[in-house]
Formats: structure tokens, sequence, C-alpha cells
């Protein structure tokens, strides 16, 4: 037989969360046990874990058995069974277990109607009794001397109630208009425990303390504020993306302190100091037109009065930023100023004459170049250049069609002049038109119409070239050696100058976007492109592009080819442009010389202005061209007759010795 007898009833409090014991007597045979098992509540498919101890050993068919639940969860709650079964039949006891819960009270403020309501929200089991109670001041408690009045809601309204669980309930009360100064309370009370919350009311001209909204209206309203907030946030990283990807305007010149190795120390030149000499009274420029405008800056002719003494009036160019400049590009443009003043003066350069500082925006004074830049002065002269462009290898010594003429004045080596913009891209520099009619004016203007010859483009290729020489022994790197950026001035003296400030960059097809910057990669060596590794060497490949121009009359570099993988594989490859249509074979030779692959192969700047200079001192023999130096080339001849013997002779100085190798060690390198 079996019989099950519980310890004390069928229905169980407990409160959450706690341990009950719960007891059950058990009568049975254990020689006739099929099993024992207690059936725990749903979702539970597993039988609960049961403890079975005999009560007395007289009465060895008597048992109790105890199931111990620790720690009781919410899920726990519910009905459960006993069952013991043996071959004598069988017997169950089912219960009912139910947790106790304290009452939890939420209150909320709403204006329905035009009637400001509280409403109590209290949960708990078994069912709390709510209570509203209305006292003086501002307290987190209503005592009972404080109390005004107080509401009994005996029947509230009821939320929800789940088997076994907590009961919620809600409770309203109508304020009508607020009294101000005044705490109203929900106290909320059963048979576990009680719970309050207060409200207190705002003063005049406040909010209430708690605003809560309805659900319904309080969700849409934060799901689109913060779909607002992801919206904005997402454009503003567009707008700090779009703004990392603009250029921005630095100066391209690098000043070489110090080097180990390979490891290279720039001068930061916002940390070089800058003299007070250079000073000068903002209110002596007299501005004209612009000459140049770019998306940072724009240079400007002016006329400077007591410039280096009191009495004298000169044309300069000014260079300024934008009014829309931002902070970066000002420290860009002192920076420029203080390279400028540290490298000191030079007739191949242009050169810095003044500079206002003080009292406004930074103003940067430098010589005026009358012609401009060099590349737009070669391709004006290009058609003045009579006969056919030239096959490679052919010399125009030996082109009967080609025309020279010589000059009829000695060149003058005066300082002057900036540069511009020229043809599409820049704006061309042109001498400013005046009523004056003095001599050198008129020698200007013959000077600047008559046909160019190749002792010209001599002249232009060794002043470039002497220039960077003396860039080369300040230690400083260019980075933009190009014919837009030679400037030309009285005498036709060519000036190196960066004008990257008054340059569109942004429309410039010269300058490709590369990463984050926009460079100049068909005037670049490759270590600059692939490595972004900057030399004394890399400016001579890139002065090997400037020969190429000015011996082609301002042509762009590898014509018919544009930068794409398939440009950047002939670079890698070793490919050279084809000799130029006015260059003799040597100065071509000097041209590849630039363009060796390996950097320390290349000739230095101080090499090259030594070779060119022995051809200047040949052409002043009223030779159309000489070529290199060697032992036949001291004596005359004709011009009409080819040097190439002479010209592989050139070839091989450049290739050979000592003397042709560069000075520059192989580890001359800037690593971005």
């Amino acid at each position: 037989y079996s019989e099950v007898v519980p310890r004390v009833n069928l229905f169980f409090f407990v409160p959450h969360p706690g341990n009950p014991n719960i007891h059950c007597f058990i009568a049975l045979c254990l020689e006739f046990v099929h099993n024992l098992i207690i059936l725990c509540p749903l979702p539970h498919t597993q039988p609960c874990s049961l403890e079975l101890r005999q009560v007395s050993s007289a009465l060895s068919c008597r048992y109790t058995s105890i199931l111990s639940l620790i720690r009781l969860k919410p899920s726990e709650a519910g009905r459960y069974s006993f069952l013991a079964r043996n071959v004598g039949g069988w017997s169950t006891l089912t219960f009912e277990l139910t947790l106790l819960y304290p009452p939890e009270v939420s209150v909320k403020w709403m204006h329905i109607n035009d009637s400001n309501i509280l409403l109590c929200e209290v949960s708990g089991y078994p069912q709390p009794n709510v209570t509203w109670l209305q006292c003086r001041g501002h307290t987190d408690r209503c005592d009972e001397a404080q109390v005004l009045q107080v509401w009994e809601d005996s029947h509230p309204e009821v939320l929800s109630q789940e088997p076994f669980h907590r009961v919620i309930v809600q409770s309203q009360l109508a304020i009508g208009t607020f009294k101000h100064n005044m705490t109203y309370e929900c106290r909320a009370r059963n048979s576990v425990g009680n719970s309050s919350q207060p409200f207190r009311m705002p003063s005049r001209g406040e909010s209430p303390f708690l605003l809560p909204l309805d659900e319904s209206v309080f969700t849409p309203v934060v799901v689109a504020c913060l779909s607002m907030m992801a919206l904005l946030l997402l454009l503003l990283l567009l707008l700090l993306y779009k703004y990392k990807q603009k250029p921005k305007y630095q100066v391209r010149w690098k000043i070489i302190e110090s080097y180990e190795g390979n490891n290279y120390t720039f001068i930061d030149p916002t940390q070089l100091p800058y003299n007070e000499k250079w000073e000068f009274p903002r209110n002596n420029l007299q501005f004209g037109k612009t000459l140049g405008a770019g998306a940072f800056g724009k240079v400007v002719e002016a006329t400077a009065f007591g410039l280096g003494k009191e009495d004298t009036v000169l044309k300069v160019a000014v260079k300024m930023l934008k009014s829309t400049a931002h902070s970066d590009e000002k420290e860009a443009l002192m920076s420029e100023l203080k390279i400028m003043s540290h490298l000191g003066q030079h007739e191949n350069i242009v050169n810095l004459l003044g500079a206002c500082t003080h009292g406004g925006p930074v103003l940067i004074i430098t010589e005026y170049c009358c012609y401009g830049d060099l590349l737009n002065f070669l391709r004006k002269k290009a058609e003045a250049m009579l006969g056919p462009s030239l096959n490679p290898g052919q010399d125009p010594e030996g082109d009967t069609s080609y025309k020279n003429i010589h000059l009829e004045k000695k060149y003058v080596h005066r300082d002057s002049g900036f540069s511009s913009q020229g043809v599409d891209t820049y704006v061309e520099m042109r001498p400013v038109s005046t009523s004056s009619t003095d001599s050198s004016e008129q020698d200007m203007d013959k000077e600047a119409s008559r046909p160019l010859e190749l002792r010209d483009l001599l002249h232009f290729s060794s002043q470039v070239a002497q220039g960077m020489a003396f860039l080369a022994s300040k230690n400083c790197i260019h980075r933009d050696v190009a014919a837009r950026n030679v400037l030309l001035t009285n005498g036709h003296v060519a000036k190196i100058g960066d004008f990257g400030l008054a340059r569109d960059i942004m429309n410039d097809s010269n300058y490709i976007v590369k990463g984050n910057a926009r460079l100049p990669v068909k005037w670049m060596a490759p270590e600059s492109i692939f490595d972004c590794i900057y030399t004394f060497q890399s400016d001579v490949w890139s002065y090997g592009i400037l020969l190429w121009e000015i011996f082609s009359l301002g042509l762009n570099p590898y014509p018919g080819i544009l930068v794409n993988s398939k440009f950047y594989k002939l670079v890698k490859d070793g490919y050279q442009m084809a000799q130029p249509a006015f260059a003799p074979k040597n100065i071509y030779s000097i041209m590849q010389a630039c363009w060796d692959l390996e950097p320390t192969h290349r000739p230095t700047f101080q090499q090259i202005c030594s070779l060119l200079q022995e051809q200047a001192q040949g052409d002043r023999k009223e030779r159309d061209y000489t070529n290199l130096p060697s032992s036949s080339s001291s004596g005359g001849g004709s011009g009409s007759e080819p040097e190439e013997e002479s010209s592989s002779e050139h070839l091989a100085c450049c290739e050979q010795g000592d003397i042709a190798q560069p000075l520059l060690q192989p580890n001359n390198y800037q690593f971005c």
C-alpha cells in the first residue's frame, strides 16, 4: 500500500526570494516501492530533487519526504505534485506554491484634457492597498504633522495578475490645478511590507519634478531623436573625412638639420627665428592687380615705397592668404617666410624683400618677375621657333631648317620678379602697363619680341641648375622642381620659387591624387612616388624632367601617357622619354643621367652646373651648340657640324669616375 499525507496544508506562501522546505509523510513498504517522484510546475520537465528520510525504525513503512528549494525563483512558483506508487497502489498529493512580494511604487504625472493627473502604479502580492497623502512643503516623505489631506483608494484598477505571482494595480489622483510648494505621496501596503514615492509640486516658473510621457508617445519620440542624432553623427564624420581629404597648404621645401644613416632630422620651420629686420610698414604698400590665385591664397602686384631706401619706389609681388584661411594655413605661410629668410639671397631664386607680420594678415614681399613663369614663356615662344621637331638622336646643328638668331645684346643679370599661374591652370604674370616710356621698358619690349635660340634654352637650364645647387648647399630639398615653378625677370634671369599658395592644385591636372595628397607625379622620382622618399637626388630627377620641358618648349612630360597603373609600371621599369625636339644629344644625355633608377648614380647639381656653364662658354664663341667638354672641343668649327663623338664622351663623363659621381651619400632619404 502507499499513502502521502501533507505535513501542514496544500497551500504555501513564500516571500521572494525564499528558501522553503516542504515536508510530506509517506506511508509505504519499501520492498514494494516502484517509484517515488515529485512533479514540478511547468516549464520544468524533470522531476524535482527529493530527499527521503525514515521517521522511525519501529514504523519501517512510514517515511518523511522533504523538498528543499534554494533561493526560490519566480519560475519555480506554481502547482506541485507528489506521487508514490507500488504494487499495492498509488497515491498523489498536489499543493500550490505562491510567492509573496512587497509593494513597489512608481508615480507618474500626466496632463490630460487640461487636467493634471497623478498615476501611482503598484506591484506586489498580496494585492497592495493604496493611499494618497498631500503635505505642505517639499519633502521625501510626508510626516503626520505635515499631512493636509488623505485619500484611500480601496479599489485600485488591476492592470495585470499572474497566477502565483504579483499583482499590478494603478491608482489615479486628479489634482486639478497645481498648488505650488506641495508634495503628494503614494503609499502602498500589504502583508509582506510597504513602500511609497513622493511627487514634488514645482515652485512658480518651474516645471514639474516628474514629467513622464505616455509610452505610446514617448517611445516614438525617443526613436526619432536617436535616429536624428545618429544621422547628425554620420554627417559629422563625413564632413570630417572630407576635411581630412582636402589638401592643405604646406611649404614644399624641406630643410635637413642633420642625418645619421637613414635617420633624418628636418628643421621644423615653425621653430625657425624670424628677424624683425624684414618687417616693412604695410601702409607703404600700394596694391595693384592680382597676379595669381589659388585655393589657399593669392599673389598681388604692389608698389613698395621706401623699400631699402627712403626714396625708392619698387614694383614687388606680395603673397597673402585668403580671408577664409584656417589657422594651420596661416602657420604654413609664416613657416614659408621663415624658410625664405633662413636660406638667404641668390640671384636664381625668388628672393625675400620684406614682410608684414604685425597689425594685420601676414604678407610676404618678394621680387617681381615681369615675364611670368618659364612654362608659359616657352609656350608663347614656341611659335617663333622655326623648324620641325627633331627625331631622337638628331642634333639641330645638322638640321638646316633650324633658324638661329643671334642676340643683339648681352644678358644682364638682375634680381626681380615673382610667379603666377599660366595657360589653363595658371594666371599669367604680365608687366604692369604704365604711361612711362623709359628706355628700360623699351628694351624689355624689344627683348620680349625676339624669338628664342638654343643659347636661351641653355641659359635657362644653367640658371635653374645654379639655383638648385644653392638650395642643396643650404640642405634644402625643393620637392616640386618644374618649369611652372621657375620665373623669368629682366634679362631672362631664371628664378626658382614655391608657388603652391597661388595655384589651384584641386583643378590642376599636373597634380594627381595619391593617398591624401595631390602630387606632381610626372615630375617625381620613382622613390618619391612609391616610397615617399625625397632627397637631393630626387630633385635631380625632377630637374631632368624640367630640362625636357625646356627643350620641348613647354610640352607636358610623358606626352600621350595617362597617369594610371600603366604609367607607374613604366616608371618602375625604367622607361625614359624620347629626346625632345630642340635638345642636342649631349643635353639629352644629361636628362638620361638624371633619370637613372639608382639615385646615387645621378649627377649632382654642382656637376650639372659645371657641364652647362662649359656649354655656355662654347656658345659665346658663336657656336650654336657645343658638346660636353672633350679634347676636341677647344677649337672652332662650323655650327652645322654635329659633334656626336664629343656627345658620347659627355655621356661617359656622367657615368664614370669620382668626379662624375654624385657627392651625396645614398642614404639622403626623407621618410614620410
